[in-house]
């Protein structure tokens, strides 16, 4: 067997090389143009369309994929990119991420990798506890938000046809009793992929007001139009108004009903954090299952969806999955019993370290300097003439109208400009701007810069 070093030697210079380009990158952020300079077919020529016939040293692959990938990037980490609820990353965070490549270790049983499985258990523990959810909780981290979803509806369609008299482990949902699923007219459209994949159909859906919440009255009416097994699916942060769902008296008329209730809260779950924002999502706590992302409001490097169920046997029951080579775990509740893979990587470590360095009064402090910083953006919107902003500006995410402008086009004028991004999308029966506010460096002057780009766009 070759020496120690000589096996740490062939790893040294292509992480050198990728450690200082990283650095480089990170260096650029904030003063480099945020839209992409290639597209895809460039970038494709650029990296070599045909397969080598001969293998490259591995530095060399380094540099030509960076030199090759970077002007294809659109620079998300950005103080003044708004295009989507994405978020940053925090350096703790990244410096974990890289760890967590490093060690490569298969987190999906608790005793085979209890280094990365204790961070994880405590990074879930910690985000359940800022979040205000039941101590019984247990929590999962996933690939995002969606597959967050998917598994806690997985949960809940086990539990409320357990409820029915139907075994869905056994039998599957063929001939099983119907599910009603409802959920606010303006839900996130990945709650449908959910229970599409999960053979439940799309969600009937129940009337929201001006700010995209569900109506409790029509909730109230959509529960008594049926019976048998349902799930309510509430949310927590419209991607357009960021307003939540009223969870006190929507979860009480769904309980009282006999149903799950699931709150996607992908960002806006994060406002329970902070005692200023707590009370938009007063209430939430009551649900049964939550599914929200570290990336985008914690600033948490991708993959770090995190799904929590109040009752631990549902999630289990829902994902569990049994095989000789799999030994249980001696105590606790392993990965595998959690989520949807085995094979997977140790992504709740970064969580860890985001809310280590953090602690919960800087968790507070950054939800409330994404707020700060949309009310900013819409106070500053708001003294332009034309500009109408459409949304009570609550939380993290500003809509803005422009009278008789095209949007599409003055999107296009902004990303030209490259100091700001915001995504053009239609709500209200309006044409808008949505300003997405979820990165930790947007501060009052990547306001003044953004507002001052907006006004460049306008005259032009």
């Amino acid at each position: 067997m070759e020496p120690a070093s000589r096996f740490g030697d062939e790893y040294r210079a292509p992480m050198e090389s990728a450690a200082r380009l990283a650095g480089r990158w990170i260096d650029g952020v904030a003063e480099r143009p945020i839209a992409p300079r290639a597209g895809v077919e460039q970038v494709k020529d650029a990296l070599g369309r045909r397969l080598p016939e001969h293998g490259s040293d591995a530095t060399e692959v380094v540099e030509a994929l960076a030199a090759a990938v970077e002007p294809g990037l659109m620079v998300m980490q950005s103080p003044r990119f708004y295009g989507w609820v994405i978020g940053g990353t925090a350096p703790a965070a990244l410096a974990a991420d890289w760890l967590v490549s490093a060690w490569d270790q298969n987190t999906v049983l608790r005793d085979m990798a209890p280094g990365v499985s204790a961070a994880e258990e405590l990074a879930g523990e910690w985000a359940c506890d800022l979040l205000g959810l039941p101590a019984s909780t247990v929590a999962g981290f996933t690939t995002g938000a969606t597959t967050a979803n998917l598994v806690a509806l997985a949960a809940a369609r086990h539990a409320v046809l357990a409820r029915a008299g139907w075994d869905d482990l056994r039998y599957g949902i063929q001939g099983a009793p119907r599910i009603r699923v409802l959920a606010g007219a303006e839900h996130h459209p990945s709650v449908d992929v959910a229970l599409r994949v999960l053979g439940l159909g799309l969600p009937v859906d129940v009337a929201a007001d001006d700010q995209g919440r569900i109506r409790p009255d029509a909730l109230e009416a959509a529960l008594a139009e049926g019976d048998g097994p349902a799930i309510v699916c509430l949310q927590a942060g419209n991607v357009h108004s960021g307003a939540s769902d009223p969870f006190e008296a929507s979860v009480e008329l769904a309980h009282g009903a006999g149903t799950w209730v699931h709150v996607d809260g992908a960002f806006g779950l994060w406002a329970a954090a902070s005692p200023r924002t707590r009370h938009l999502v007063a209430g939430v706590e009551r649900a049964d299952s939550w599914a929200t992302d570290a990336h985008k409001t914690l600033n948490v490097p991708y993959d770090a969806g995190i799904v929590a169920v109040a009752d631990p046997a549902a999630l289990v029951a829902a994902m569990a999955m049994h095989a000789a080579y799999l030994p249980a775990a001696e105590s606790g509740i392993d990965v595998s019993d959690r989520v949807l893979e085995l094979s997977r990587r140790a992504r709740g470590v970064p969580t860890y370290a985001a809310l280590r360095a953090l602690g919960r009064d800087g968790v507070a402090a950054l939800v409330d300097g994404l707020v700060a910083a949309a009310t900013g953006l819409a106070e500053g919107l708001r003294g332009m003439p034309g500009v109408e902003v459409l949304n009570d500006v609550v939380f993290t995410q500003v809509c803005a109208a422009f009278d008789g402008r095209d949007v599409a086009a003055l999107a296009r004028v902004l990303d030209a400009d490259g100091v700001a991004l915001a995504h053009p999308s239609h709500w209200r029966g309006r044409d808008i701007l949505r300003f997405s506010v979820s990165n930790r460096g947007t501060d009052a002057s990547a306001v003044e810069a953004t507002l001052a780009a907006v006004r460049r766009a306008l005259r032009g």
